[in-house]
């Protein structure tokens, strides 16, 4: 039952980071989950500088804000820096992110422990749906520049444009 925010019931926040460089359905089916649970559900593209991504954070942002769209109470944005800085920045108490395998526990255990003792940021482990937990951003990268066929794995838009990514190379 969603109630109006009031003190009383103030708005339930959450965050879903990550490059998203492309954003897949595997992110999408955790974005998806995760605003069912959250009044409002912040997908922030973290930026690495480190990195270089087949697509700018612009046009990331873009297409997340284009297939999360029908969900009505997603907000997409940029962020550089600690993940739970972005949380103090907007009183988000709650990070989602998703669990492909064991192997992601491990990793993904420590990084939430180390923002809840950093912040008192809670993280919540969504286990992904067994169709995608093979899958990631890079693996779809990697067949897409290969011919493979990856319109199983990413929305139409995002197969538009890594189509488009690549027959620029």
């Amino acid at each position: 039952m969603t109630h109006p925010q009031s003190e009383e019931f103030p708005l339930r926040r959450a965050v879903c980071p990550g490059s998203f460089d492309p954003i897949t359905n595997g992110h999408l089916d955790i974005i998806a989950r995760a605003s069912r649970l959250y009044d409002v559900v912040h997908v922030t593209v973290m930026i690495n500088k480190a990195k270089q991504g087949m697509f700018t954070v612009d046009e990331r942002i873009a297409l997340i804000e284009e297939v999360t769209a029908e969900f009505g109470n997603v907000q997409v944005e940029a962020f550089h820096g600690l993940l739970v800085d972005f949380c103090k920045e907007r009183d988000i108490p709650a990070i989602v992110k998703g669990l492909r395998a064991v192997s992601d526990f491990d990793y993904e255990l420590q990084m939430a422990q180390m923002n809840n003792g950093l912040s008192g940021v809670e993280t919540l482990f969504i286990p992904t749906s067994p169709t995608y937990s093979f899958l990631s951003s890079s693996l779809v990268k990697e067949v897409a520049q290969w011919g493979g066929d990856i319109s199983h794995l990413v929305p139409p838009t995002v197969l538009d444009a890594l189509n488009r990514k690549l027959g620029q190379r």
